[in-house]
């Protein structure tokens, strides 16, 4: 059986009796310091996940490795970050899977990478671009730290996506910036037919503008939107109730899928609403 006791090196996650969350990475002879007394790093190296340890002034703790959404949600940012519900959902929307090959623009904290290259595993490819060199530091750091090193099949590129001379093989395209309508045009010549183009938008009117850049370009099939809200549920006995605080909306995720070149593109039929695209003289 693999030894999954706490090791030099470990992130750790310790949990108070509120639910209050804390990370360090073990390094033996260190402290960590609270408001009630000290708990030693050797305290914690050898014992197994799960257990509870106290610090000198006994402020308890239950001690687990973190999950991804934890390290996700406590690691350094420098933009904001694909929420775990966001990430899960683009996984599974855009079947992300093990052996393909991933192109992802605008790379963040790099959240979502992390992700992608625990979806694919060794035997994918992920390729990331970041127009900003600060934000691909960043992200570069949290990638490592989180796996231990810099994966071998993650290449990340600090530039535009439409500079980039790109191979025409990807399976997935992954869209997370400003302005994605300008690169849906790229992302068809990256992507194979029945490639999976997914973009992940924070308002309403870059949704449009995308959904409207998909249609006019003639490579995909009619975009399909969506967001997730998440809502916890508070249980005490029988009191069962929704919880007040709900994680709502963070962004919308718009799909489609690459056609055959030179197929035309079925035609949804369905009738658009009076005052869609504007007033007709």
């Amino acid at each position: 059986m693999m030894d999954r006791s706490f090791k030099n090196g470990d992130r750790v996650q310790l949990t108070d009796s509120k639910g209050k969350l804390y990370s360090l990475t073990l390094n033996p002879g260190s402290e960590w310091h609270t408001h009630k007394g000290v708990l030693k790093h050797d305290d914690l190296i050898g014992l197994p996940e799960g257990s509870i340890v106290a610090t000198s002034g006994e402020l308890k703790f239950q001690a687990f490795r973190p999950l991804l959404a934890d390290y996700v949600l406590s690691m350094p940012r420098g933009a904001t970050i694909v929420y775990p519900k966001d990430a899960a959902m683009i996984i599974g929307i855009a079947d992300i899977k093990p052996g393909i090959r991933v192109l992802e623009a605008g790379v963040g904290s790099g959240a979502l990478s992390i992700s992608i290259l625990r979806a694919v595993g060794e035997s994918g490819h992920l390729h990331s671009v970041e127009i900003r060199e600060d934000f691909a530091k960043i992200s570069q750091e949290n990638v490592q730290n989180y796996f231990g090193n810099l994966p071998k099949n993650w290449v990340l590129t600090v530039g535009a996506l439409q500079e980039q001379k790109l191979d025409n093989d990807y399976d997935r395209v992954v869209l997370d910036m400003l302005s994605p309508w300008e690169c849906v045009e790229t992302a068809a010549q990256a992507l194979v037919p029945g490639g999976v183009l997914i973009s992940y938008v924070a308002t309403t009117t870059q949704l449009s503008k995308i959904a409207e850049a998909i249609k006019e370009n003639g490579n995909f099939t009619e975009p399909e939107s969506s967001e997730t809200i998440v809502r916890g549920w508070h249980h005490e006995g029988l009191a069962v109730r929704p919880q007040h605080r709900i994680i709502g909306h963070t962004g919308f995720l718009i799909f489609t899928r690459r056609v055959a070149s030179g197929v035309p593109v079925l035609q949804r039929r369905r009738r658009p609403s009076k005052g869609s695209y504007g007033v007709i003289e």
